[in-house]
């Protein structure tokens, strides 16, 4: 059955967003992304008390691109 839609106002979408208006079977959004971090960086919490007497954060990737998205319907 086909969608009526009336005025429509978008203020604004993110980059990893989806808008549509209509019949759709299915949308799925995909994204890659890689995240280097050191130690101690994730933590979250009330009274932490972390000690990262030394931290190496090695960041050497040698290929150009990991996981491709494109062609991935």
């Amino acid at each position: 059955m086909p969608a009526f839609v009336g005025i429509v106002k978008l203020n604004s979408i993110g980059s990893s967003g989806v808008f549509h208006i209509g019949d759709v079977f299915a949308i799925s959004p995909q994204s890659v992304t890689k995240t280097f971090a050191g130690a101690g960086s994730f933590n979250t919490g009330d009274g932490l008390h972390v000690y990262n007497y030394y931290s190496n954060t090695n960041t050497n990737d040698a290929d150009v691109a990991d996981e491709n998205v494109v062609g991935n319907v």
